[in-house]
Formats: C-alpha cells, sequence, structure tokens
C-alpha cells in the first residue's frame, strides 16, 4: 500500500511547511494493518493489554521477526513515526483500525496548523544534565510510551461518552456561542441613543456594532491553535472571561476611544466559542450524528443576531439607558464562565490522553509514560505561516476558496445589514417602536428552523449515498440546497425590497419574505461551509480560517453603508439592487456542481480521493504499486460503521467475482477505505469506469 503520488502534485513548488503536511500524510500512508484482530481483543481488552506488554518485554529482541512474519498471531500494527522523524519506526502494540484512523487525523491536523512532534534543530549544545550526573541511556522505541486509547469503544473516548453528557456539554457551549452571536447584535438597538449621548453622527455610532464583528476576524487566528495545543475548554474559558471583562469595560466606559478600544477586544475574545465550538461538537459526535448537531449549532449561531433586536429594543424603550443593552451580555458572560468552568468536560482526544499519561505516570511512577500531545513543539515562525499566510495563499489562489467565500461573505453581511434594514422599514414605515419593530426578525428566525429541519431530515439520504460510495464523500453532493438557497434568498429580497417601501401594505408581508432569506441563510452557509471541509481535507483549517477573516470583515462593512443605501436609493431599489446581485451569485454553487471535481484535480491542496479495487482485481499485483488508495484524513469523514471490523465472514482465497466479502479486512484496511469493484461501481465524481 503506497501513497498516491497524484496528491503531492507540484508539491516541488510549495513552501517547506506546505511540503511538511504533505510528507506527513505520506507517511501516514505507509501504515498497514494484520489479517485480523484477535479475539481476546475485544472480549478481555484489559486483560489482553497486560498480555501485549508481557510480551513485548519479553520478546523485544525478536520483533523484527514478529513483525515480518505472517504466521506469528500478528500481535502488532506497525503504524507511521511522527512527521518528521527519520529513526526507524517502531510497533506499537496492536490496536483497532478506528483507533489508527483518528491517530493519524489528528497528528496530521497538528502538522496542518500548530507544529510538529519531530525533534527540532536548536543549533547550540545541550546543557549539562546536572547534579554531576552523566546523561542517562536512550530509552526503548518512543512509541512504546505513547499511551493511546484502550479500542475503538474506550469510554475514555469523547465520542463514546453517554448521550446525556454530550447533551449537557452541547447545551453549555450552545449557549456559549448564542452569547456572543447575541452580544454582536443587541447594541444596535441603542445606536440612535448612544448618538445623542455622544453628540456623534449615526454612521459613527454604528461602529459599535461593526467593531465587534470585526474582532471575529482576527480572533480564531488565536484562538484555532491554540484549540489543537491546549484543547477545547482552556481557550473557550479564556475567550469568554476575556468577553466579559470587555463588555464590562465597554458598559462603563466614558469616552468614545474607550468605548470602541473594548467593543473590539470583546470581539476579539467572543469570537473564541465560534472558532471551537464546532470543534468540540466534532469531538463527540461521530459522522453519523455529527451533521444535525452542526446543524443546530449553526442555527444558534445565526439565531443571536435576529433575537437581540427586539430584546434590546425593549431594554431601551425601559428608559434604563444604552449602558444596559452591554451589560446584558456582561451578565451573560458570568453566567458562561461559571458553566465553562464547572460543567464544561475537555473533548479533544489528544488532550484527554494527556491527562491519561499524567495519571498514569504518577500512579506506576514511569516518567517515559507520556501522550503524543506532550510532542507537540511550536514554532513562532510556522505558527505565522500556518494560520496566516497559508489562508490568504488558499483564498487568493484556489477559484473554490475565492469564490465560495465571497458569496458566502455576501450572504453573511447582509445577514447584519437586515439590522439596519429592518428597523428602517418597520420602524420608519410602519411606524413601529423599537421592542415591536424587531419583532419582524421573527420571519427569518423560522427560515432558519425550517431549513435546519430539511438538512437534518436529508442527512439519511447524504449517509446512503457515502455508504453505497465505499465511505468516501463526494463533495458536489453538498451543493443541491446550496442552489435553491441561493435562489430563494434572492427572491426573498426582492419581496423585502417591494413589499416594504410603503405602509400601503401590511407589515405582515414584509415580514413573511424572512421566511426565504432565513431559509437561504442557512443553507448556503452550512452547506457552502461542509463543500470546503470535504474539498480540503488536509488544509480545512487554513480555508476556514481564509473564509472567517473575509465574511467577517464583509459584515463588519455592510452596517456601515447601509442606511446611505436605504434612504439614498429608497427601499424598493436597495432590496432590487440586493436581490439582483443575489441573483448574480447563484450561478457559483451551479459551476461548481458541474465542474467542481476538474477544479479540485487541478489543485495543488485539494486531494481527490479514489476507491480501493477488490482483492480479486489486486491479486498477483504487488500492493506497493496499488496507488488508489485514499489518505488517512479521510477517516475524518468517515462513521464508526465503515470501520467497525466483523467476525461473521471469513476469508476465502478464491478469486472469483461471486466470493464473499472479506469483511474483516476491508475494516482493517488503514485508509478507512472498503474494497469495491472499480469495474462495475462509480468513481469519485459518480460516473462508471471504463
Amino acid at each position: 500500500m503506497s501513497y498516491n503520488p497524484q496528491t503531492a502534485r507540484d508539491a516541488s513548488k510549495w513552501d517547506p511547511v506546505d511540503r511538511e503536511t504533505v510528507e506527513a500524510e505520506r507517511q501516514a500512508s505507509k501504515a498497514w494493518s494484520h489479517p485480523h484482530i484477535s479475539k481476546d481483543f475485544h472480549t478481555e481488552p484489559a486483560q489482553s493489554i497486560q498480555r501485549q506488554a508481557t510480551r513485548h518485554s519479553d520478546s523485544s529482541d525478536d520483533s523484527d521477526d514478529e513483525s515480518s512474519s505472517p504466521s506469528e498471531g500478528m500481535s502488532r500494527i506497525a503504524t507511521a513515526a511522527s512527521a518528521g522523524r527519520t529513526e526507524t519506526r517502531a510497533a506499537r502494540t496492536k490496536t483497532h483500525p478506528l483507533e489508527d484512523h483518528r491517530i493519524e487525523t489528528h497528528r496530521l491536523q497538528h502538522v496542518a496548523t500548530v507544529g510538529t512532534t519531530g525533534t527540532k534543530e536548536y543549533g547550540k549544545p545541550l546543557p549539562n544534565f546536572g547534579g554531576g550526573k552523566q546523561y542517562p541511556p536512550d530509552l526503548p522505541p518512543y512509541e512504546d510510551y505513547v499511551v493511546e486509547f484502550d479500542g475503538p469503544d474506550d469510554p475514555l473516548h469523547p465520542q463514546n461518552w453517554p448521550f446525556k453528557k454530550k447533551l449537557n456539554i452541547a447545551m453549555v457551549l450552545a449557549y456559549t456561542a448564542l452569547s456572543s452571536t447575541f452580544t454582536s447584535s443587541l447594541f444596535s438597538a441603542s445606536t440612535q441613543a448612544f448618538a445623542v449621548y455622544w453628540g456623534i453622527s449615526v454612521e459613527v455610532a454604528t461602529l459599535g456594532t461593526s467593531l465587534y464583528v470585526l474582532g471575529y476576524a482576527f480572533g480564531p487566528l488565536c484562538w484555532g491553535p491554540l484549540s489543537e495545543l491546549r484543547g477545547r475548554k482552556l481557550p473557550i474559558v479564556i475567550g469568554m472571561f476575556g468577553f466579559t471583562v470587555f463588555n464590562f469595560g465597554t458598559a462603563t466606559a466614558f469616552n468614545l476611544q474607550t468605548f470602541f478600544i473594548c467593543r473590539f477586544f470583546t470581539g476579539v475574545f467572543g469570537s473564541a466559542p465560534l472558532s471551537i465550538v464546532a470543534a468540540a461538537f466534532s469531538d463527540m459526535f461521530d459522522n453519523t450524528q455529527r451533521g444535525p448537531a452542526i446543524v443546530l449549532f449553526s442555527a444558534t449561531v445565526f439565531l443571536g443576531p435576529m433575537l437581540a433586536p427586539f430584546i434590546g429594543g425593549f431594554v431601551q424603550m425601559s428608559g434604563v439607558g444604552w449602558r444596559w443593552n452591554v451589560y446584558i451580555p456582561a451578565l451573560m458572560g458570568v453566567l458562561s464562565v461559571v458553566l465553562n468552568v464547572f460543567f464544561l468536560v475537555e473533548s479533544y482526544p489528544p488532550v484527554v490522553l494527556v491527562g491519561k499519561a499524567s495519571e498514569l505516570r504518577r500512579r506506576t511512577k514511569n516518567w517515559g509514560i507520556h501522550a503524543k500531545q506532550e510532542e507537540v513543539e511550536v514554532d513562532l515562525g510556522e505558527l505565522v505561516t500556518k494560520n496566516l499566510s497559508r489562508p490568504l495563499r488558499l483564498l487568493f489562489t484556489e477559484p473554490v476558496v475565492l469564490l465560495l467565500t465571497i458569496y458566502m461573505s455576501f450572504i453573511y453581511g447582509l445577514l447584519y445589514l437586515f439590522l439596519t434594514a429592518y428597523p428602517l422599514v418597520f420602524q420608519g414605515v410602519h411606524g413601529m417602536n423599537p421592542g415591536v419593530g424587531g419583532l419582524p426578525f421573527f420571519g427569518i428566525m423560522v427560515g432558519i428552523f425550517l431549513v435546519a429541519a430539511y438538512i437534518i431530515y436529508d442527512s439519511r439520504n447524504y449517509n446512503k449515498k457515502l455508504e453505497a460510495n465505499g465511505g468516501i464523500p463526494i463533495p458536489e453532493w453538498r451543493l443541491p440546497p446550496v442552489i435553491a438557497g441561493g435562489v430563494l434568498f434572492s427572491l426573498g429580497l426582492f419581496w423585502f425590497g417591494w413589499t416594504g417601501y410603503t405602509r400601503s401594505i401590511h407589515w405582515i408581508v414584509p415580514t413573511l419574505s424572512g421566511l426565504f432569506t432565513g431559509f437561504g441563510l442557512l443553507a448556503i452557509f452550512i452547506c457552502c461551509f461542509n463543500y470546503l471541509v470535504d474539498s480540503y481535507l488536509m488544509f480545512a483549517a487554513s480555508v476556514i480560517a481564509a473564509n472567517t477573516f473575509l465574511r467577517s470583515i464583509a459584515a463588519a462593512g455592510f452596517p456601515l453603508f447601509a442606511r446611505q443605501m436605504f434612504n439614498g436609493l429608497g427601499i424598493q431599489y436597495a432590496g432590487t439592487l440586493l436581490g439582483a446581485f443575489s441573483a448574480l451569485l447563484v450561478p457559483i454553487p451551479i459551476l461548481f456542481y458541474l465542474y467542481g471535481r476538474k477544479l479540485r484535480e487541478k489543485s495543488k491542496f485539494a486531494p481527490t480521493m479514489k476507491r480501493k479495487p477488490t482483492e480479486a482485481e489486486t491479486s498477483g499485483s504487488d500492493d506497493d504499486n496499488d496507488d488508489s488508495h485514499s489518505m488517512v484524513a479521510l477517516a475524518a469523514t468517515r462513521s464508526r460503521a465503515h470501520a467497525e471490523p466483523s467476525t461473521t465472514r471469513q476469508r476465502t482465497n478464491g478469486s472469483s467475482g461471486t466470493q464473499p466479502r472479506d469483511i474483516e479486512k476491508e475494516a482493517e484496511a488503514p485508509n478507512g477505505t472498503t474494497a469495491v469493484p472499480t469495474s462495475s461501481g462509480p468513481t469519485l465524481d459518480g460516473k462508471k469506469t471504463e
């Protein structure tokens, strides 16, 4: 089994950091598994591991013979060495294939975002050991001291936690994300009162909203890498603590400079849950549950800006002043900090293993025991390159990333433009007060709930197609809802503009336009987001960073010109202009649906997956010549059902096309793909091979 050289296309043109990532992927693809897993691994895991440790200590001298002889019971699985290592690959005690998939996926994520697990060249001599001691001898193969999860059903792994526990953590995280997005628009209800208080124009007062959203563009550059190094809990707690402190600073500011600076840093710290919560959901929920979980999380992200305006309007009407529209988010932040400190459990698997290793070191006094996460070495230059320069290069050199990011930025910007447009229609035209004038946002919220229900329902069809394709996702499957959502979103803008400009049309008519705009808003955002992740497996973190950066800048800029545009053009023509521009963007997902695969094949960053041929088709050929194996990073998109071994079928040596499938060997494939005949089944692009 060998790495597919097509995935390293044009590698000679890459910078050293990108080349290092691909080299790590190449090494990961060299992992192999043995024909079957012994029975005692599944029935007596604790005793089995103890016996394995005993066998290893008793037979370390002949380990090479064990790993090369297929008749010795195959008690070990050789796995890839760390990225950047050149020494001989150590043999690790046997693990379930699903464990190998998880392990290699997390290690590749480290290489792509925060650093390597290799040893850096420091260029200076080591200090003396101290105490008159000589340096101790080297430890045995370091992989023997690396803790791992105890099988695919290890209760320590977050995906194996009880559903009630995962649900409680998900509720805490959802509230945390809602607190951040709710704050982004709550202040908009006090914009005019704030302008009068300080004697400034309404456009300058709008900076109170824009600067907060601008913080969303820069915060993820810090919180994302930190979550890969120290886990999910620490950056969320730090972020929400800073969010709370700067909210109180904003509420008590006695000059404009302090207010605007604190408002910006509130957004920087408040972006922590938006950067991490989705990743925490991915830690806890497998592929069969992750889709609905992410949809519900995304719905809460969009519901926050829609809920805040009418609440802020009623607060403003109560006469307590504009400062309470900042005190309320601060109090929500206090509750969020308390909930996260006491009820949030670390869900990042590599950091969970750090805790396990720490306990084992204390209880066994064997200080060589450690988790792979503790080997990660961070270089500031690499950190900047991987999390700043690479996202920008992806943004401006990859047509898929650039065009979809422009589309998503326009949609996300309109979300915050509505904070100005809706008050102009329902307060300015229909004469509603600030509190009641915020209630029409419920039209958009109902549209968001409708598309969320549709995506959750449609996830069953997606899972069926995924299973039929051997577990290999085709990114273009994500795009049909985007096309439908884009059309509805454009129609909703026309509807809003041409029914909201006059009082002679009942207010419920422009309110109902929110059904279309809300449906399109969430459909475009979620499905485009998933399309980018599916298309750029190894570099998904960089793609997300690029996307977040541009759309946050758009969301910060749109409210600044919204009032002039609607007042200058008129509500009907401003709505027409936005609807027409939205209609011009509809062909983007259509083009990618038709030609997306060809674009990805030409990309340096988007690997295209191929399916494995059957054992019958490869009989008589060397595995080292097989270039159709997908990369280990694909394991991140697979569910347990695709990798779980089955002992109900026995291997046969026949080569006829009617032989029973070797389920056990398919489950053990280190790249996680299922052997399916390519002569009769669909390839990645859905076409039959010739």
